[in-house]
């Protein structure tokens, strides 16, 4: 039980350190966004223009919460909503001239910054967290595929640190 505990506890801390040391990073080199906000952005940046509901499908929030970082990024000049020609009801996202002009920038510090949080992180550890955190959110939610996610993102098993199969002992720590 106490295992269970400490992986909520770490699970929380991790996530917290990791938002307080990206959006430090992005102060410190003059960018005034969130990580949350870098992930709409870098969804736009993708994707092109997007309804506020792929873009919350994009990156895996809730709707609402989605509003409020488009709200955001709205005010900082970073977005602009457009009514959707098809649909009036339905708003489009699209970055604005400034957003482009930051993007390659912003993502070089956000890439540099989740590079030091992982550094001396082995690939084939970083795979098993990742398949372990897939796991995890398998069990909270069918429908999110965290694996096949990350699998978008050039995260492949390592061809020379293959995973252990299901009968091999747990003795990774």
């Amino acid at each position: 039980m106490i295992l269970n505990k400490q992986v909520g506890v770490f699970l929380n801390l991790v996530h917290n350190r990791t938002k307080q040391y990206i959006t430090g990073i992005f102060q410190q080199h003059g960018f005034n966004i969130t990580p949350e906000q870098f992930l709409v952005m870098d969804a736009l940046w993708d994707n092109g223009v997007m309804s506020q509901q792929e873009i919350a499908t994009n990156i895996m929030k809730d709707k609402n919460s989605v509003v409020k970082l488009i709200d955001g990024l709205e005010k900082k000049g970073l977005v602009k909503r457009v009514a959707d020609k098809a649909d009036r009801r339905k708003n489009l996202i699209e970055l604005t001239e400034y957003a482009w002009e930051i993007k390659d920038g912003v993502t070089e510090v956000a890439m540099d910054a989740i590079n030091h949080v992982i550094k001396d992180i082995p690939q084939n550890e970083m795979y098993i967290f990742i398949k372990v955190l897939s796991k995890m959110a398998e069990n909270m939610n069918e429908d999110t595929d965290l694996l096949a996610l990350a699998g978008n993102h050039n995260v492949q098993e390592p061809a020379s640190h293959p995973l252990p199969d299901k009968n091999t002992p747990d003795t990774l720590f």
